[in-house]
């Protein structure tokens, strides 16, 4: 196996992991960013306020790309199984 190759791999996995990831994650900032500016303006510094918000975000994000996320993961995977042979080499 040669360093091009494996480059070529760790750069593929790195892609498709950012870009499953990064929906969750924006949504989960953006969430945040908004409970935090409603507590800096009412004064209220509940924990429990932020968390409960991010996680129904979450959620919702999730149960709406997760047919996406298994897409793009599932390509990914076929790709790396039907490569095998060539990587052995």
């Amino acid at each position: 196996m040669e360093l091009g190759h494996v480059v070529e791999l760790m750069r593929s996995a790195v892609a498709t992991i950012l870009t499953v990831a990064s929906p969750v994650l924006f949504v989960a900032m953006g969430v945040g960013l908004i409970i935090s500016i409603i507590q800096a303006t009412t004064s209220i510094q509940d924990q429990t306020l932020t968390f409960v918000p991010k996680i129904v975000a979450i959620l919702g994000v999730l149960a709406a790309l997760f047919g996406w996320m298994m897409t793009r993961l599932t390509t990914f995977t076929t790709i790396l199984i039907e490569r095998i042979p060539d990587l052995a080499r």
